[in-house]
């Protein structure tokens, strides 16, 4: 052992504090320097123990140990401290005079409670040095001791955590697993026993210990063995104040420079505590009497048939009477208590008194929680079908709620009054709050899919009012599109919010919950015009093309069209072209809110006089000047309102001019084509002097009706030949190819004509041959197929319509529409 531990005596066998000494023991080991960095070891327990040859073997201290050979006597007096050699951090190693000292007597045990008080208020580490055939001993293991100190350490001290350390001395064959549990059971009785103020009632014993246990082999019998486990031991002191060491919990530690005042300030308020006597001899044998009586009725209470049968009968359901048998049960065995403990320490009876009653309580709780909740469940299926009651015969909501909460918060008070215990003074508040937030939680349920199922049936209304009507507004685009939209949304928009705020009323929201809702409605109606208006943005280009050909096509009476050569197409394009740019101004933007601005005047300036030319060039210049379409944002419309960019107006015109460009040049063609019909005829002139010139002529004919039929017949001849040899489509190509190809085809189309009139004639048609047909006339036709199909083709709106018809003497082929076809940089008419 090292002369380095600096061994003090802090306090003598009379109680007086060495205040210098201590001063003294800090200085010589530094601990000033320590700041919060060391830890303080007491040991406690009986006399003659070996408590300082633990100590010095343990941390090498230099306390007196006992002469064994000179009689077992009182070696340590007061409190002895030293440093512990070679442990770290700096530890304090503090020696206590044994207790149950013959020395002191039977009747001075102050001291030694006093001592023990201070060596738990001041140590991180209390050691409690016992002898393993004492555990289960009621003196010899110091449990009144350590009650009395438990409840004056609470009622002194805030909560500090000290490890109470349970070494185990001259360990038997009892293993160690066997004697911790009965040790652990015993210290934590003692805990659950003592009297607690109100402000540590439910601490538990963790609070302010950390119960460990150890063993060591006999000292005398073993001594080899001993220092083995002794520095087993010992290696669990480095570094104790660590997170988890044995010293781990640092709270309420006071600082290494105010150990030795926060020491002499401990020791004077214990000093000065006179009622800190342990109990007397007489008082002890009352409390373990009326311990064992307790029990006995406890036990006897566990086994109560009406208590079983209370207890069953309670899982299954609400038990009427609850709360007076119970009661009844639990008066019969507390005045079975109080029959055989009436001539114990009063103090002592009615302290054991309240403990049975506790602990019976305690054991009965349990099925009162359990019927507690089933009047919790009953009262709260009850709500819940009240309330529905109320709702389906049209009650107002919050009325409702309110009155089936009244009602069932009433039954449930009532059947807590009824399962009351008369003893116990249990506290229903909890489980009352439990029921009114399943109330809560229910009535919040049922207003979330009422108004949920409000909201879903109002949003379903306003799409169906306004989705139509918004898509025929957008189909018709014009001057005043946005305007009636916007009066369209808010005549519906205020019809379903009347009919939704009058429902909402019976739910009582406040006021900014009720706007809230609102404005959701308000929105979501918004929301649907949006959505109309991206979905038609996105057929812009089908819209313009539609609203372009109905107006091109058809005039003021919406008639069709027929190009007779007197339409002024130019002035009729500009104003289909001037309609769709309408319309693409309209579907440029969303203009819900009522504000000004220039996408209409944009639009007209720099798209409508590049669409006067006929026919469109797609490489027109623009100008030189800055072009207001080449930006991708409109000027005073926000990004989120806007639905076709500038740039993107100006790529659709372009496709649109493109793509209705051949409707425009067909149009003209068919003029073309109808000028080029009309010259046939002969000039009105020359209609004039056939007139006058065939005058005698037109009597001689009328004088002879011969003439007449003869005229008629031959005129439908020519007609027939007109058409069998489509005379006026063989001179499309010109006058020579037209020439062949006629003198080619006459001849037989005379014998067809004859033939058929003398067949008609006979009154039945004559057997002939297979007609084989002029190759002129099939590859003519075929060619005029090809056409057509390669128009209706290149050309879906286009209309080119034909009649074929087919008879004994050939085919008959007629045109009603000029068709026009570009190839390439050139022009096709076709007149049929």
């Amino acid at each position: 052992m090292g002369d380095d531990c600096c061994s003090t005596q802090l306090i003598d066998g009379d109680g007086e504090f060495n205040a210098t000494g201590l001063e003294n023991f800090s200085k010589t080991v530094k601990l000033v320097e320590c700041g919060l960095s060391y830890a303080v070891v007491a040991i406690m327990g009986p006399q003659s123990s070996g408590k300082s040859t633990l100590m010095n073997h343990l941390f090498h201290t230099n306390f007196r140990e006992m002469d064994a050979f000179k009689g077992r006597s009182q070696t340590t007096k007061g409190i002895w401290m030293a440093k512990c050699i070679g442990i770290e951090p700096c530890t304090i190693a503090m020696d206590l005079e044994g207790t149950d000292g013959r020395e002191r007597g039977e009747d001075d045990t102050a001291f030694e409670k006093q001592s023990s008080l201070f060596a738990l208020a001041i140590s991180d580490i209390v050691l409690i040095n016992m002898w393993c055939h004492d555990i289960g001993r009621e003196q010899a293991a110091n449990k009144p001791l350590l009650k009395t100190v438990f409840q004056v350490m609470m009622r002194l001290f805030s909560p500090r955590k000290t490890t109470l350390l349970f070494i185990i001395r001259d360990k038997t064959r009892t293993p160690l697993e066997n004697l911790e549990p009965v040790l652990r059971e015993d210290i934590q009785k003692i805990w659950d026993n003592v009297s607690k103020p109100q402000s540590h009632k439910d601490t538990p014993l963790s609070e302010f210990f950390n119960v460990e246990v150890t063993a060591l082999a006999s000292f005398e019998e073993k001594e080899e063995l001993f220092k083995e486990q002794v520095a087993q031991l010992r290696q669990r002191f480095f570094h104790s104040i660590a997170p988890g060491g044995l010293a781990g919990d640092r709270r309420g530690v006071v600082p290494a420079s105010g150990f030795a005042f926060s020491a002499q300030q401990i020791w004077k308020i214990i000093k000065e505590n006179k009622d800190l006597d342990l109990p007397a001899h007489k008082v002890m044998v009352a409390t373990v009497r009326c311990e064992e009586i307790a029990s006995e009725s406890l036990s006897h209470l566990t086994l109560d048939e009406g208590w079983i049968e209370l207890e069953a009968a309670v899982q299954a359901g609400p038990v009427p009477g609850f709360g007076k048998n119970l009661s009844s049960i639990l008066e019969k065995y507390l005045s079975e208590y109080d029959m055989e403990a009436i001539f114990f320490d009063e103090g002592v009876r009615n302290a054991k008194r309240k403990e049975l009653e506790s602990k019976a309580l305690h054991l009965m709780n349990p099925a009162y929680q359990t019927m507690l909740g089933h009047l919790r469940s009953l009262s709260l299926d009850n709500f819940k079908n009240r309330l529905e009651g109320l709702i389906n015969r049209g009650e107002g909501f919050a009325t409702s709620v309110r009155t089936c909460t009244q009602s069932s918060l009433l039954d449930f008070d009532h059947g807590c009054e009824d399962a009351a215990i008369q003893q116990a003074n249990w506290d229903v508040s909890k489980v009352r709050e439990k029921f009114c937030r399943d109330i809560e939680a229910h009535v919040e349920s049922i207003r979330n899919a009422k108004l949920s199922e409000m909201i879903t049936k109002y949003e379903k209304q306003l799409t169906e009012t306004l989705t139509e009507p918004v898509e025929s507004l957008f189909e018709a685009a014009g001057k005043d599109t946005w305007t009636l939209i916007r009066r369209l949304v808010g005549r519906e928009t205020e019809a379903a919010i009347s009919e939704f705020s009058t429902v909402l009323t019976g739910f009582e929201f406040d006021q900014a919950e009720f706007d809230k809702l609102v404005q959701n409605l308000r929105v979501f109606a918004r929301s649907i015009v949006e959505k109309k208006a991206k979905e038609e943005a996105g057929k812009v280009l089908i819209r313009m093309k539609d609203r372009f050909l109905t107006i091109f096509s058809h005039d003021k009476d919406s008639m069709p069209r027929v190009w007779t050569g007197k339409e002024d197409i130019r002035a009729i394009t500009k104003e289909a072209r001037a309609s769709a740019l309408k319309l693409l101004s309209v579907m440029a933007a969303i203009r819900l809110e009522d504000k000004p601005d220039k996408i209409e005047n944009v639009i007209f300036s720099c798209l409508k006089d590049s669409t006067v030319g006929f026919p469109v060039s797609n490489d027109r210049s623009m100008g030189t000047s800055v072009d207001p379409l080449a930006s991708s944002t409109w000027e005073e419309v926000p990004p989120n309102r806007t639905l076709i960019t500038p740039v993107q107006c100006k790529s659709l015109w372009r496709q649109f001019t493109v793509e209705t460009e051949y409707t425009v040049t067909q149009a003209i063609s068919a003029q073309e084509a109808l000028k080029e019909s009309n010259k046939w005829l002969p000039p009105p002139w020359a209609i004039v002097a056939l007139l006058i010139l065939g005058f005698n002529e037109f009597i001689m004919i009328l004088k002879n009706p011969f003439y007449l039929m003869a005229f008629f017949v031959i005129g439908l001849l020519a007609k027939a030949l007109w058409v069998q040899l489509d005379i006026a489509g063989e001179f499309r190509n010109g006058a020579l190819p037209g020439l062949l190809s006629i003198s080619s085809r006459f001849f037989p189309t005379v014998m067809n004509l004859l033939r058929a009139l003398a067949e008609a004639g006979q009154g039945g048609p004559t057997p002939e041959p297979p007609r084989q047909y002029p190759a002129p006339v099939s590859q003519s036709f075929r060619n005029q197929t090809q056409t057509q199909t390669l128009l209706t083709e290149t050309v879906p709106d286009s209309s080119v319509s034909s009649n074929v018809s087919s008879t004994e003497s050939g085919f008959e082929y007629s045109s009603s529409q000029v068709t026009h076809r570009r190839v390439g940089n050139t022009e096709e008419t076709t007149n049929s």
